[in-house]
């Protein structure tokens, strides 16, 4: 991931005719954290929080609990961040963390320990105006009040500004749990506004029915009657319906049953993920983890429109198989930005002492991405580009524009 992070990087700066020691300053981390968290069970595991760059504003991203976690990951993560904010427009740079732990199986009692742990040891170094976390993989609303207790009880700060992604009585926005469902769902329908396809009917298939898609394919099935959804999966595997599956009944089953693999209906075909990547579709939609298209599966890709509303689904490899097929990917900095968007304004919540409206929220968050996606759009046309370099180029400009203007104040 740290490859094609930086390969994109590169690949954009030189498109834009930077110098090498620009694109040197974009590839390189501002600080980095690598520590161990030692748990009363008598485990240690490695924690990590890489701070990218922060010349539009705060640090910014999440903290996964997962056992891949590695160095290079975080890295990865923060520097995608940062492409992610300034691409989008907010006044944020970009971070990320994680600790090498399997977050899923945790005890609620090793859970909090882990949360508490990775705060002490990185409190000096976060807060309201200088590094913001935020919820990852296997961490959640109530993995994130807890670091901010703990944050509370190490500075003293009570603005809840601290951390984004936490529960509504503890300062959490409305809107946070769809929000990068709902603007994966705004990110297509803009792109197709702008390509003269709104009107089309199309069929979509989702890989990952869990947080993200799950939101995405019942906000699409409220909102866009056009789209018809025709295959999802979860880890376990799923189904197939061409006469269209219910996003929303699929998400009952999973609230009560856990798993797509079981759930029964009549004329539907089981599917495995492989076969989901390779289903005769117009929309891809990947909402799993990354790595999902690579060299083994980019063949057999038939959708058109592949949507990366997960952090880095489609390889280096196969992301230039892909746009040499001519497939459109809207690129994961800008198709599942509508969760650092919400978190934005989370935060601008906090520090103003406000809870807004859900509809307020929602509102706000559209307009940042249909001005996102417009410019970008318009970026790759009058450049005559893909929507991922577009997506890279508006935000190193913006970047390397601040840097020269001198820091946010």
């Amino acid at each position: 991931m740290l490859d094609t992070a930086h390969h994109i990087i590169r690949k954009v700066g030189k498109q834009l005719g930077l110098s090498e020691d620009e694109i040197a300053y974009l590839l390189k981390t501002d600080g980095e954290h690598v520590f161990e968290i030692s748990l009363s069970n008598g485990s240690t595991h490695q924690a990590y929080r890489v701070q990218h760059n922060n010349q539009l504003g705060p640090y910014k991203g999440g903290v996964r609990f997962h056992p891949d976690v590695d160095l290079d990951e975080v890295r990865a993560l923060a520097t995608l961040m940062s492409m992610k904010t300034a691409a989008v427009g907010l006044p944020l740079g970009g971070g990320k963390g994680g600790v090498a732990i399997d977050g899923k199986n945790l005890s609620p009692k090793d859970r909090e320990e882990v949360a508490r742990k990775y705060v002490a040891h990185l409190h000096p170094h976060i807060g309201p105006d200088k590094d913001v976390p935020a919820p990852d993989v296997n961490t959640n609303a109530t993995v994130i009040d807890w670091m901010v207790d703990e944050y509370e009880q190490q500075t003293g700060d009570t603005s809840h500004a601290s951390f984004t992604g936490k529960s509504l009585d503890n300062g959490g926005s409305l809107g946070r749990e769809a929000a990068t469902g709902r603007g994966g769902v705004f990110a297509l329908r803009e792109l197709l506004k702008h390509l003269g396809r709104e009107k089309e009917a199309l069929t979509i298939a989702i890989q990952g029915m869990g947080n993200v898609g799950s939101f995405f394919g019942a906000i699409a099935e409220d909102e866009q009657p056009n789209w018809k959804l025709v295959a999802a999966t979860d880890s376990s595997g799923g189904l197939r319906l061409d006469a269209g599956l219910s996003a929303s009944d699929l998400n009952d089953f999973k609230a009560k049953q856990g798993r797509l693999k079981e759930y029964e209906l009549p004329n539907a075909t089981p599917i495995s993920n492989e076969d989901l990547i390779s289903a005769d579709v117009d929309v891809l939609v990947l909402a799993a983890l990354g790595d999902a298209v690579t060299e083994q599966n980019m063949r057999g890709v038939r959708a058109k429109i592949v949507v990366e509303l997960a952090n880095g689904p489609v390889n280096e490899a196969a992301y230039e198989y892909l746009s040499e097929k001519d497939v459109i990917v809207v690129p994961d900095i800008l198709a599942n930005a509508g969760g650092v968007i919400v978190s934005y304004l989370e935060w601008q919540q906090n520090k103003a002492g406000e809870q807004w409206t859900e509809d307020t929220v929602n509102q706000k968050m559209e307009d940042y991405m249909t001005k996102a996606v417009e410019a970008v759009y318009k970026e790759s046309q009058a450049q005559g580009i893909a929507l991922k370099e577009a997506a890279f180029a508006q935000a190193i400009k913006r970047i390397l524009e601040a840097r020269h203007v001198g820091p946010k104040e």
